[in-house]
């Protein structure tokens, strides 16, 4: 027997804005019936596990032990600054001269993320 992964569960303390932004960052939409003020809400992605939202006291304190790893499919530059303008911050910055690596970004309420490369950036590196 084996386990299912159902979700990807995301502490927060406003689960419908967190979420709102995650759906912007991904393109999917919200639960159909999340609204305003719930303390639970979910993000629907296409296929793999949903992302939720889950409404909590306490304040994140420290750097996540998990976090999502996205893979644009612009450059990794252009994801950079349209996340950066729907809310999140940077972080940390990982990229290598070469264009490998990655950079470290965060949601409105701290939690950690990862731009990758995109399809345009790994494929401008096998060309040089």
């Amino acid at each position: 027997m084996v386990s299912v992964v159902q979700n990807v569960a995301i502490d927060c303390s406003d689960a419908y804005e967190l979420a709102r932004f995650w759906s912007e960052v991904t393109g999917c939409p919200l639960h159909e019936q999340c609204g305003p003020g719930d303390r639970e809400t979910q993000v629907m992605l296409p296929e793999g596990p949903m992302l939720y939202f889950n409404q909590v006291p306490e304040p994140k304190t420290v750097k996540n032990r998990v976090h999502l790893c996205l893979r644009p499919t612009t450059s990794r530059e252009e994801e950079i600054e349209r996340l950066l303008e729907l809310g999140a911050s940077f972080v940390t910055d990982r990229r290598e001269p070469d264009g490998a690596g990655w950079a470290v970004l965060a949601d409105p309420e701290g939690n950690e993320f990862c731009v990758l490369r995109g399809a345009s950036d790994r494929a401008a590196m096998s060309a040089g």
